[in-house]
């Protein structure tokens, strides 16, 4: 059995300390790909220093995630777009609109994530979305901008029937975490109610871990419970959920982790034959 985690941020500080741990956790329970999206520019060079460690199992994205667009968004927007022509990345991401703890930077957050929607479009790129708060002016600049190209996942899911619907409506999977696993949660109607065919697995580990680790550090290794609970919501086993997924998840990112591989092993070995 195969799992895709479609959303960990292991390069974090969280993880600093057993970071070989957790990715042999993350294999021993089936969690063979992981990606990464990026939050800022000071985290730019761990995230592609972990995917230079485990090039088979890690991926990176980049992108600026919304509660660090600021006044001095467009510079951070360049620096962006200058990785975006220097190498290949599985994804734009995270990228969005976040209004639940200030919205002082409204503005700034619609205009970069639609230039970076546009970046998506441009290098065919998928995005991967945050939205909190602000569920309208996210859906509303993602749908002026699908022109037929843009696909990705609507990370952290915890919406309606009815908002999944629109969500599938503009092709994009809905991420499904930690969240289906909490008791009382009003997602597990909305995974009970719709097909696997629209849904990737998605930890955003160290934060949301499931039940029964809530409210600790979170890591790819607990996709699992995420995996058993949408099963068990589906009347399915856990093979049918983790296959479905991580095909999902294929769509969504294509071959990209395979092709870094290779490009990582043919430097490597350039390397040694150039000492």
């Amino acid at each position: 059995m195969t799992l895709t985690d479609t959303h960990a941020h292991l390069y974090a500080a969280e993880f600093a300390a057993d970071i070989t741990q957790v990715m042999q956790r993350s294999l021993d329970h089936g969690v063979h790909k992981v990606y990464m999206p990026n939050i800022d520019l000071t985290t730019i060079t761990p995230l592609l220093a972990l995917e230079q460690q485990y090039p088979g199992h890690c991926a990176a994205m980049m992108g600026i995630h919304p509660c660090h667009i600021g006044p001095d968004f467009q510079s951070q927007l360049y620096q962006v777009e200058a990785w975006l022509h220097r190498r290949k990345f599985a994804a734009i991401g995270e990228i969005g609109i976040d209004l639940y703890h200030d919205a002082t930077y409204r503005a700034q957050q619609e205009e970069a994530l639609a230039i970076q929607l546009a970046w998506a479009i441009q290098h065919q790129l998928p995005v991967v979305i945050h939205c909190r708060a602000s569920w309208e002016p996210t859906l509303k600049i993602l749908e002026k901008h699908q022109d037929g190209s843009l696909r990705g996942i609507m990370h952290c899911f915890g919406g309606t029937v009815q908002e999944a619907e629109r969500v599938v409506a503009l092709g994009f999977y809905l991420g499904i975490g930690g969240i289906v696993t909490f008791k009382n949660a009003p997602l597990a109607t909305t995974v009970a109610s719709l097909g696997l065919d629209h849904m990737v697995l998605e930890t955003d580990a160290p934060y949301l871990a499931p039940t029964p680790h809530r409210g600790r550090r979170n890591e790819p290794a607990y996709l699992l419970h995420i995996a058993e609970r949408v099963a068990e919501l589906q009347g399915v086993d856990i093979a049918t959920v983790a296959q479905a997924t991580t095909t999902n998840a294929h769509k969504v990112f294509g071959n990209y982790m395979a092709e870094h591989e290779a490009t990582h092993t043919r430097e490597r070995h350039g390397n040694i034959e150039s000492r």
